[in-house]
């Protein structure tokens, strides 16, 4: 039973060293060398950076779905003319069949 008590989970592991990061990250912004006014200029701008960046990934996410969607589109369209090919020729093949036996 000691053994189970004085072992950590892994969520535990994870939390605290989640808390480490974020109190780190505090304390890295408070007692940076840049002024409040420089500091909150260049989180500004990663920010910028990093939202331009996201939007041009989003848009070529979008064209490389639309180019999927398309390829799908056309591929279902060369199926259904298949099928519709070999439905046709079912029919007449059926047709001459019935022609032959009943006449």
């Amino acid at each position: 039973m000691e053994r189970q008590s004085s072992e950590c989970s892994g969520a535990s592991i994870a939390l605290v060293f989640l808390s480490g990061a974020i109190v780190g990250a505090i304390a890295g912004v408070l007692f940076a060398p840049k002024s409040g006014k420089e500091t909150r200029r260049t989180i500004k701008d990663y920010a910028d950076r990093t939202e331009e960046e996201l939007i041009e990934k989003a848009e070529e996410a979008r064209a490389a779905l639309d180019e999927t969607i398309e390829r799908g589109r056309q591929f279902v369209a060369e199926k259904k003319a298949d099928v519709e090919a070999a439905i046709k020729a079912g029919r007449e093949a059926m047709k001459e069949k019935m022609e032959q036996c009943c006449s």
